[in-house]
């Protein structure tokens, strides 16, 4: 039998082979040491590094802060990305060809094979160590920035004496910037422990939700509440964030795992079969890396429009007018903004042409995956060396709190509206960029599962789908419209705008049964990974969902929230703090959402009350929200009096006048919405009989009236012995 032969001359073939493969995981560390050198260089150009004449903290400090920010960055996109793709992308135990779970071979003094635990996938592993590492990394960077930041602050060079450790102490504990810093400190910290020490998939999927408050601490620390808009351009900073995040993070692990997941004993994935005509939905198998491709590709996408769209709404919050991209800060959005674009073409041809080729069967163009992959690595190093560059660059807009700025201006960061009257009530916006994102995000999964049921042959009724539409329309004026203007200056349209948050837009959102519509357009998973309708389905089989859907939870949960909430301090947390502000109206709007589901719902939950107690809610309810309205109306006490008694609003009635106000009209829009509610399940509840009275007859018709035969015999039955 003849030998092989070493032949040097096709090494460009093997080459070509080892990068269909995926790339080496040594190579990524340029992407982290060009991360840094970009930051430099964009530094000196922009002169955002350069030494200052009064309390100039040192050169250590000037350049060392900006370089720890730009590790904190990657190191916190690389957790997100790594949890990501550990409870969504990839399956946690290894799987054969047929979806069934391997298992590892029987450890010393088992029976049996099958005794053996259960083989983890590798490439989770690899994740969720490359999480590990980079989450350790993330807390070390944040102590640094914190410690600098101060420095930088303070105009003093770091040192280990007592006076600069006191100093910091106190910038940490009372300086809103300083407890920025510590709150990331202690979130990078707490993830890494989870990271190490968690390994079932829903602890993994609070562990990124926990992730997520860095996003949150960064978007607040990175805007003056001096600006225009402050609340505009924290949570379009926000929502930037996230989609860097979740975009640059899972890129980065895709790459980490290339290799992994285009190896020989990869194993295979499911992936959605298209849909034609009236087909049932199906799924077929790919290699694992076609799978996770396709799944990180929607998530691409979804990380560039939110990226797109959100730097867009936040560059116009600093800049005023194009003659501003002339300036040093507006050359480097143009820059990052001409750098996304980029990103953007990349993620058009690995979606629209190289990704349908490896499905297709063409192995071959896994290459030019992976040297896409590796080209846009490198453009997001450039976009985040801009991005550090520009926090440390004064914008062309002035963000200081002016020095004779109305007193509603200092409270609620905005100038004091016009009196509202006639068309202002429709005329007067302030988007909330979050909610305009959820409601947007919210129409387009509800659109596309109703046209997915649709085409698949499914029935589902367009009333629901209009119904959710106007819910959503609803959530949008009450967030960013006059509603939610007037709310912060006025008590009597903050209850207003309480009230269509708990008791009006849940009865339109409830009414389009969402769980139930996407529980059918989404196609179940074979591979051992958890996709939307698995997580859906996990949700639902919790106790955590038992718990927060049971009737009584409910109804205690939605009358205790009023006096919590009102007549304890977290009423001034929700108005002084946007954290506060934003979390007030997703309560508002959860509580009032469970309690519809649970009357009028047709969602699947753990718990569905009978009618006659459904009934029995409705009517407490009511007078509770009667009791409490009743009791602000007729109090003299001035509720939050030094937020609502300060404003100096020369057209509004007196603060306790307008807050009596309130309380009629918590009185009155409570019982508008109760009565609707108690029409609807007075509907359900005829249907229900008639559909029970339908079903009997059915029954009658097929067994000869059985039932009520055998029932008529024992009756005679009784009628003798008793006779006898």
């Amino acid at each position: 039998m003849p030998t092989r032969t070493h032949q040097a001359a096709p090494s460009r073939g093997a080459v070509a082979t080892g990068l269909a493969r995926g790339l080496h995981r040594p190579w990524l560390l340029v992407v982290p040491a060009l991360t840094l050198v970009l930051t430099a260089v964009s530094l000196w150009a922009a002169g955002s590094a350069g030494s200052t004449e009064l309390n100039d903290p040192g050169g250590l400090v000037r350049w060392g802060l900006p370089l720890a920010e730009s590790i904190l960055n990657l190191s916190m996109a690389v957790v997100m990305g790594s949890l990501l793709f550990a409870t969504c992308l990839l399956p946690r135990f290894a799987v054969d060809a047929a979806g069934r779970r391997r298992r590892q071979p029987a450890s010393e003094g088992a029976a049996t094979p099958e005794r053996g635990q259960r083989a983890e996938y590798p490439p989770f592993t690899a994740a969720l160590n490359l999480g590990a590492v980079a989450a350790l990394t993330w807390t070390i960077a944040a102590l640094c920035t914190l410690v600098l930041s101060y420095a930088d602050i303070s105009g003093t060079p770091p040192s280990a004496d007592q006076t600069f450790t006191s100093q910091l102490l106190s910038f940490m504990q009372n300086i809103p910037a300083g407890q920025i810093q510590t709150t990331l400190v202690v979130v990078g910290a707490v993830v890494t422990t989870l990271i190490f020490g968690v390994r079932s998939l829903t602890g993994l999927l609070l562990t990124l939700g926990l992730s997520f408050v860095g996003i949150v601490a960064m978007a607040l620390g990175g805007h003056s509440s001096g600006g225009d808009d402050h609340m505009g351009a924290v949570n379009s900073l926000g929502l930037h964030l996230l989609g860097v995040c979740l975009w640059f993070g899972g890129l980065l692990v895709l790459a980490y795992l290339s290799r992994q997941l285009g190896g020989p004993d990869a194993g295979t994935g499911t992936v959605p079969q298209k849909r034609r005509g009236t087909e049932t939905a199906q799924t077929r198998r790919v290699p694992m890396a076609v799978a996770v491709l396709r799944r990180y590709s929607a998530v691409a996408l979804a990380g560039f429009i939110l990226v797109s769209v959100s730097g867009v709404l936040n560059a116009a919050v600093r800049v005023h007018g194009w003659h501003d991209l002339t300036s040093t800060y507006g050359l480097l959005i143009v820059v990052k903004a001409a750098l996304t674009v980029l990103l953007g073409l990349a993620g058009a041809v690995h979606r629209l042409w190289l990704i349908p080729r490896v499905e297709s069967g063409e192995t071959s163009a896994f290459r030019g995956i992976w040297q896409v992959i590796a080209a846009e690595l490198i453009i997001f190093a450039g976009i985040s060396a801009a991005a550090v560059t520009l926090s440390r660059t004064a914008p062309p807009v002035n963000e200081d709190l002016a020095t004779d700025a109305s007193p509603a201006r200092i409270i609620t960061w905005y100038d004091a509206p016009p009196e509202p009257q006639g068309a202002l009530w429709f005329t007067t916006w302030r988007p909330d960029w979050f909610w305009v994102a959820v409601a947007l995000f919210a129409a387009w999964a509800y659109v596309w599962a109703f046209i997915r049921v649709r085409r698949g042959g499914g029935r589902w009724n367009p009333l629901r789908l209009a119904s959710w539409l106007v819910g959503l329309a609803c959530l949008t004026v009450a967030t960013s419209g006059s509603l939610a203007v007037y709310a912060r200056v006025l008590f009597s349209v903050h209850m207003m705008e309480h009230m269509s948050l708990t008791m009006i837009i849940p009865i339109f959102l409830v009414l389009g049964a969402p769980v139930t519509l996407l529980l059918q357009a989404l196609e179940p998973r074979q591979d051992g990974t958890r996709g939307p309708r698995e997580w859906i389905l996990r949700f639902l089989h919790s106790t955590f969902s038992k718990v927060v859907t049971h009737p009584i939870f409910v109804g205690v949960n939605f009358a205790a929230s009023l006096i919590v909430f009102y007549f304890t301090p977290l009423f001034g947390v929700a108005l002084r703090y946007h954290v506060g502000h934003e979390f007030m109206m997703v309560h508002f709007l959860i509580t009032g959402y469970l309690f519809a589901l649970v009357l009028i719902g047709i969602d699947p939950i753990p718990h569905r009350p009978t009618y006659p107690f459904r009934i029995v809610m409705l009517i407490a309810t009511l007078g509770y929200h009667a009791f409490v309205g009743i009791a602000i109306m007729s109090s003299d006490t001035l509720l939050q009096a030094s937020w609502y008694g300060n404003l100096g609003l020369e057209w509004a009635a007196p603060a306790i006048e307008d807050q009596q106000r309130g309380g009629a009209f918590m009185w009155a829009l409570g019982e508008i919405p109760t009565m609707v509610v108690a029409v609807i399940v007075a509907v359900q509840w005829s249907r229900s009989d008639r559909r029970l009275a339908e079903r009997l007859d059915r029954k009658a018709d097929r067994d000869g009236d059985a039932e009520l035969e055998a029932y008529n015999e024992m009756l005679e039955r009784m009628q003798e012995r008793g006779g006898r």
